[in-house]
């Protein structure tokens, strides 16, 4: 599967106000570059270019962890409120470069989770944010759904070339089959 095109980095929750500015729920480590957008892209599916419009930024401000976005063309609550729910992206060539062990979502989703022996936990379905550290969510037909923490002591290795996430399952971090 290529890479996508675009990088979720908020979720238009609802108006804010009545001058068609948008409240965002931020999904990006990054909220302080948003502020410098000159466009951003609103869709539903970024595999889908019919399903996405492109809109030109008049402004972005941080209010209480959320993005208070308006767009130039965006003028009314109404206009504001057809939004809702939809995604917000950036093109992915123009996101903030990762450091060599620094992975997108995108990367680790649907990659195969073994521990060191070779033994195959699942497929990581999503990732949790946890607050502390994120969590791996694995499926699979040997244990079910199980739950990794994406910490040092667990994760040894994650290789999106190969498509293998590599772990040492502490006790009782599986469950006995």
């Amino acid at each position: 599967m290529a890479d996508p095109r675009y990088l979720i980095v908020g979720q238009v929750l609802r108006p804010h106000g009545i001058r068609g500015e948008l409240r965002v729920q931020l999904t990006t480590h990054y909220p302080e570059r948003l502020k410098t957008r000159t466009f951003l892209v609103f869709g539903a599916d970024p595999e889908r270019e019919d399903t996405l419009t492109h809109y030109e930024v008049e402004r972005v401000r941080l209010h209480l962890g959320y993005g208070i976005v308006k767009l130039e063309t965006i003028n009314s609550r109404e206009e504001a409120d057809l939004l809702r729910g939809q995604y917000v992206f950036i093109p992915l060539e123009e996101a903030v470069p990762l450091e060599p062990d620094e992975y997108y979502y995108f990367q680790l989703i649907g990659l195969e989770m073994v521990t060191e022996s070779g033994e195959l936990v699942g497929t990581v379905a999503e990732i949790l944010e946890t607050g502390a550290n994120e969590v791996y969510v694995v499926r699979g037909t040997a244990y079910g759904e199980v739950l990794i923490p994406a910490i040092d002591s667990i994760v040894k290795t994650i290789d999106p070339a190969t498509g293998r996430i590599i772990i040492t399952p502490i006790p009782g971090l599986l469950p006995d089959n």
